[in-house]
């Protein structure tokens, strides 16, 4: 990237030194529990497609799991959305370090039932 062409990026594109990551919703079933696979960044401009997906999916399904292997940004935005519904506690499966780190600086971990791969978020 030249000069020129970083000097023309809004100021909100390297927040802190980051690029933002565009934001991807993937859908699907798996051993009987629905995959819902977030790539990206999440915060309160990008979290709509993911929020809507996992909702349906937690009025629709009995277990849901989050693959958030490929979440390279996660703000708080991100945080309050794994609550998604009363009945439905979601596992999420393989999370980047970052984000592993963010739900232990948090205590989310405590709360969450995370797992270390898809695989074992989708078996009992």
């Amino acid at each position: 990237m030249s000069t020129a062409d970083r000097d023309r990026q809004e100021p909100s594109d390297h927040l802190n030194g980051h690029a933002p990551g565009r934001a991807a919703v993937v859908q699907y079933e798996l051993g009987g529990a629905w995959v819902v696979v977030a790539h990206g960044d999440y915060d309160m401009d990008s979290i709509g497609p993911l929020a809507d997906a996992l909702q349906t999916a937690a009025h629709k399904h009995s277990r849901v799991v989050l693959d958030a292997s490929g979440v390279t940004f996660a703000d708080s935005t991100f945080l309050n959305l794994l609550h998604i519904h009363p009945m439905t506690s979601p596992r999420v499966a393989a999370p980047a370090p970052q984000l592993k780190r963010v739900l232990e600086i948090t205590g989310a971990d405590t709360v969450l039932d995370i797992r270390a791969s898809v695989a074992d978020a989708t078996s009992d």
